[in-house]
């Protein structure tokens, strides 16, 4: 080989080994403007992207608030994978000429889903709008029948910044997550994603003062979990106005679901996600105060939920509270577990998961609650080992100040039962405290 071929070739390897360090070494650091697209569903959200090789990281959005961060990422040979294992939710995409291109598929308790999916490097919109009107505040939405919960109105949150909303449909068991949008020709079209739960909605504020929200992609604003979709468009009132036309008044979370028999003794036995068989009558229960939570981890109120139990268990457990997730997962996720190991080791988890069933054996698997219907229900039991209350749901904190009231519940009663002496189990007294 002459020395101009070993030039060229040498040259050559230099040029496409520069490229593909180029390549390699692409960041997508940064906030992206992200889409999942589904027939003619087209819904945005936000998506931040840090670091990268092993510790590529990927943010997710509820409303203004991060909220979902992936649990596994990379960025390679110009392809991006992020996962959320907790969910059982993975994009893969490819980056060209500055823009993802890819799919999102997800598994839930209504089956697999599969959406498009697109990003491009955010913008910093301009020319907004400045005669917005202002709807913040809390609205009711009455049903035209009740949903399978027993539900005849919903009410409609809504967080306002300027000509930016954040909203979301709050149900007995639970919100839809918080839905953004701008204002532009004269109303807002808000939509939401966070690893979970893809919707959009149309707002707009009517003449005679009410709001009307109309399905624009994904689920329907009643729906919970695929259930109870209602219809497409719905009309929302101020509480006062909804009082005065005589509408009925949302459900009572703290009545919504009762006991059979408060003099019995709250009992559960299940092996936990490790097969260790756990129950009432165990030592680390007996005259503890102890919240048993029906939950699953297809469920995603169950995730904000226990975000939250995580909080309140590392502030009360020194002090005598117990907490114990009687999950329910699909048949085919009860051998691998696979979702509730990463749901545990994302949030962090302290408390033990047990496995209760499927779904549908909620009923059968917990029979002292009477018309428990929700995902997730918080079952307050005290000292003596009886139940003090049932909480229907979780109100997250994109259902602002229902969730500072559920909080301020939560904390309230789990103070007075810890106040309780223990009494013995031989002559159980029932509790003064609870909701």
């Amino acid at each position: 080989m002459n020395t101009f071929t070993k030039t060229s070739a040498a040259l050559a390897v230099g040029i496409l080994s520069t490229f593909a360090t180029a390549a390699s070494a692409q960041s997508l650091e940064g906030r992206w403007d992200a889409s999942l697209v589904q027939k003619n569903a087209v819904i945005p959200f936000r998506l931040d992207i840090s670091g990268s090789g092993s510790n590529l990281k990927a943010t997710f959005y509820d409303g203004w608030k991060a909220n979902e961060t992936t649990t596994a990422a990379k960025f390679e040979n110009g392809v991006l994978t992020l996962e959320l294992e907790h969910y059982l939710t993975a994009i893969t995409a490819t980056y060209k000429d500055g823009k993802l291109t890819g799919t999102l598929g997800s598994t839930s308790r209504q089956g697999s889903s599969s959406y498009g999916f697109e990003a491009k490097p955010y913008v910093t919109p301009t020319n907004l709008a400045t005669d917005y009107p202002n709807i913040a505040g809390t609205w009711e939405i009455p049903l035209d029948k009740p949903t399978a919960k027993g539900e005849k109105t919903q009410r409609f949150v809504v967080q306002q910044d300027g000509p930016n909303i954040a909203a979301t449909t709050l149900r007995v068991d639970g919100d839809s997550g918080s839905h953004v949008g701008t204002y532009k020709d004269g109303k807002w079209v808000i939509s939401h994603f966070d690893g979970s739960r893809p919707g959009q909605l149309e707002v707009k504020l009517n003449s005679d003062g009410t709001l009307e929200i109309s399905q624009g992609g994904g689920r329907r604003p009643a729906a919970a979990g695929g259930e109870d979709a209602g219809p497409a468009k719905l009309i929302a009132y101020r509480p006062e106005i909804a009082r005065a036309k005589g509408f009925p008044e949302p459900e009572n979370y703290l009545t919504h679901t009762t006991v059979r028999d408060p003099n019995e003794p709250f009992a559960f036995s299940f092996p936990d996600a490790n097969g260790k068989l756990r129950s009432n009558t165990d030592p680390e229960f007996k005259g503890k105060v102890v919240l048993a939570i029906v939950t699953g981890t297809w469920c995603p109120n169950c995730h904000d939920e226990a975000q939250y139990l995580v909080q309140l268990y590392k502030k009360y457990h020194d002090k005598g509270l117990e907490i114990v997730a009687l999950d329910f997962e699909e048949a085919e996720q009860q051998g691998s577990l696979e979702r509730v190991h990463a749901f545990v080791k994302q949030y962090g988890v302290p408390y033990p998961y047990l496995i209760a069933g499927a779904p549908v054996e909620m009923w059968e698997k917990v029979p002292q609650a009477v018309n428990l219907n929700t995902w997730p229900a918080t079952i307050f039991v005290g000292r003596d080992g009886l139940v003090k209350g049932v909480h229907s749901g979780f109100a997250s904190p994109a259902a602002g100040v229902f969730n500072d009231q559920l909080k301020a519940e939560f904390t309230s009663t789990v103070e007075k039962l810890l106040a309780e002496k223990p009494v013995s189990a031989a002559t159980p007294v029932a509790s003064k405290a609870g909701f």
